[in-house]
């Protein structure tokens, strides 16, 4: 029996494969961030920030505006992407309802299913990788706001360790929110054909890669004990 292949299939196979791509890269970053996050770029911000609370923590109550001002800037950073991810939303919901554009990408994609619901799923995905993203940048801007009453709160009531654990969640939750964004720029190019979303996924990855593992572990903190270990 002859098989038939449209260039319709190639949603089934292409679109799959790519978001396969992106989802097994992400959960090896989650396994490399979990069990080795010194090779990871996430994991050299959060002792940096460690060393920045240290730093704070020495200094006097009333002397800490410069920490509450970096703060404030971070809230309004996370801030700042959740009304992107909000406003995107909101134009794509009237972009869904222009029935003109279902047009304009059967005849810019070329290839794959410009199917009705085809055409409804890449909407719901892309519009729920928005929703998401702002979700968890509210959720960034919350904790760094509640970090900022922890930095200007007197040293003896609270713990250190209670200040680094609420700023790392806070850009654990800007993270994740980025993320969705890149999910959401694959999915974007969906809409010009399956192949356009698999060659972006996994150039991607690559270059998230690049960017997110360090092949040398971080030294210079361990460095910095020892020589003052020395001294």
């Amino acid at each position: 029996m002859n098989m038939i292949f449209h260039k319709k299939d190639l949603d089934l196979f292409l679109v799959p494969s790519g978001l396969l791509i992106m989802f097994t890269y992400h959960l090896f970053f989650l396994h490399r961030y979990r069990y080795a996050p010194e090779t990871t770029v996430l994991g050299v911000e959060n002792v940096d920030k460690r060393a920045w609370v240290d730093g704070i923590s020495e200094v006097k109550l009333g002397d800490r505006n410069f920490a509450a001002n970096v703060i404030s800037s971070s809230v309004t950073a996370a801030t700042f992407l959740a009304s992107v991810s909000l406003t995107l939303s909101s134009l794509l919901g009237a972009w869904i309802a222009n029935s003109g554009v279902n047009d304009l990408f059967r005849q810019l994609g070329g290839f794959g299913d410009a199917g009705p619901s085809t055409m409804a799923i890449k909407y719901m995905s892309l519009l729920a990788c928005f929703i998401l993203a702002f979700a968890f940048f509210l959720q960034s801007a919350r904790h760094f706001m509640h970090a900022n009453y922890l930095i200007t709160t007197k040293k003896e009531s609270i713990s250190k360790e209670d200040v680094k654990v609420v700023i790392i969640r806070a850009g654990e939750f800007s993270s994740v929110g980025l993320r969705a964004i890149y999910f959401a720029l694959a999915l974007l190019l969906w809409f010009f054909g399956p192949v356009p979303m698999f060659a972006s996924s996994a150039i991607l990855v690559m270059i998230l890669y690049h960017h997110d593992i360090h092949s040398i572990p971080l030294a210079r903190h361990h460095q910095l004990k020892t020589r003052s270990g020395a001294k």
